[in-house]
């Protein structure tokens, strides 16, 4: 009977499941931060499926009310970290806004974002938006289809207001880089004016992502670059109609990440390699089986502690399509995309595409070197953390060897004309040239004075 339970016992252990090897933790008990926005699964995944627990990881998820209170909890240590804007660390740790080192071992996600107009607007715009053949408009949709409409609304003496959810994020530079590629002017920063709206033709301020919708239906701002579910929330309120996705913008740009200060990475070694592994685990399980845990993924979303949005709105973007508007529903695969393509890799190029948006419209007042773009980028994305992670996943049996760049330079190759809207390529390893290369902006050697772009 010994022996029999002997191998019993060794049959369950060939069998069982691969397990996490816990590491020898620093610190076990953390309170990370998040916005409700659905590009925040990784956490919500780690934390329901048990990947934290199983690195042994105690786990508090708050949501924040906003980028800059999120932002200040993980400075002062009542977050231990948080998933950020991928300009919050960088713009940090340049100094611009609030100071402080901190470096992201984790990019979140790709795409998830997009740009909504209210109805007035896009009623407006309609006619100037080409058809396809069964009437519907024809994407991606240009910002030159919205110039006639500024300028009409120029002609009579209003400004044209339109929201973003933080000076250095994603949105910010996305609604930027598509009405810079339509032709209009989307305003500049410089040290001494923080608006953002130096020259502008389309006015940009800040609102708080669960409140765009309600913002524009109050008519305070007539659109707004947002991450899901708000530009479905517009739709399924009927109030509003998103032109375009950032997908349809950069195809797989870069988005959220996870940040912590540098100061917690090296006081707690282990247990940051601990979060990197459940987080890797959670975005794996989002995207295998082409997307089969998706629907899990919504239900776990629809909770209050999480987004809080109805579960019909968050699926309408998650589960591989985009609702435009009512019944045109169209396929989109890659909406979402949260480990294929390597997405949770911190590219460096991913850093620097950001680091050149800030300089193009004045955040960073000063040129500077192509060198200066790469070190900047290395002292906040931390591909060798993530590596570390990802081996001791490979190791365990948890993750697979194929899935991880393991010989990357940190720069991806670079990305074609075609899968950018204004049809300009962009290389990581050569800022300067691809920042000269947009036709709106600062390059060279300009600088913002007063109200006027000078050099």
């Amino acid at each position: 009977m010994r022996n029999f339970l002997t191998c019993v016992g060794l049959m369950a252990l060939s069998t069982a499941p691969a397990m996490a090897e816990i590491l020898d933790l620093e610190k076990d008990e953390l309170t990370f931060g998040f916005i409700k926005l659905t590009d925040m699964a990784p956490l919500a995944v780690a934390y329901e499926q048990g990947y934290f627990l199983d690195e042994g990881l105690f786990v508090t998820l708050e949501a924040q009310a906003n980028w800059k209170v999120l932002l200040d909890g993980v400075i002062d240590g009542q977050l231990d970290g948080a998933h950020m804007l991928a300009g919050q660390p960088l713009a940090a740790t340049i100094g611009y806004g609030t100071e402080a080192h901190i470096i992201t071992p984790f990019s979140m996600d790709l795409n998830g974002n997009g740009i909504t107009v209210s109805n007035e607007i896009w009623e407006a715009m309609r006619p100037h938006v080409p058809s396809m053949d069964d009437g519907r408009p024809q994407h991606p949709i240009s910002a030159a289809s919205l110039a006639p409409v500024v300028e009409a609304y120029r002609a009579e003496g209003k400004p044209f207001n339109m929201g973003m959810v933080f000076p250095v994020s994603t949105h910010n530079y996305e609604i930027r880089y598509w009405l810079a590629a339509g032709g209009l002017e989307p305003g500049y920063y410089s040290p001494e004016n923080v608006t953002g709206q130096i020259g502008a033709d389309v006015l940009l301020s800040v609102t708080p992502p669960p409140q765009m919708p309600a913002t524009m239906e109050a008519g305070t701002i007539y659109g707004y670059a947002v991450g899901e579910p708000w530009n479905q929330q517009a739709v399924a309120k009927g109030i509003g109609v998103p032109v375009i996705t950032d997908y349809q913008l950069w195809k797989n740009n870069p988005e959220k990440v996870f940040g912590i200060t540098a100061e917690f990475a090296e006081e707690n070694p282990n247990t940051t390699l601990a979060l990197t592994k459940a987080l890797i685990r959670a975005a794996i399980w989002l995207d295998e089986n082409d997307n089969a845990n998706r629907e899990e993924a919504v239900d776990i979303l629809s909770r209050p502690e999480y987004v809080g949005a109805d579960r019909d709105v968050i699926a309408a973007s998650m589960t591989g399509t985009f609702e435009f508007e009512a019944g045109d529903v169209r396929e989109i695969p890659d909406f979402n995309v949260f480990f294929r393509y390597n997405a949770t890799y911190p590219f460096y190029s991913d850093a620097v595409w950001y680091l050149t948006q800030m300089r193009r419209w004045g955040q960073i007042a000063e040129p500077q070197t192509d060198a200066w773009y790469d070190e900047m980028a290395r002292k906040v994305y931390r591909p060798d953390i993530y590596l570390e992670a990802a081996r001791l996943l490979v190791d365990e049996g948890l993750a697979s060897e194929a899935d991880f760049p393991w010989d990357s330079d940190g720069y991806k190759a670079p990305t074609p004309a075609g899968d950018i809207i204004d049809g300009i390529a962009y290389d990581g390893r050569a800022p300067n040239a691809y920042i000269d290369s947009l036709p709106i902006g600062l390059k060279g050697e300009q600088r913002v004075v007063g109200t006027e772009i000078q050099g």
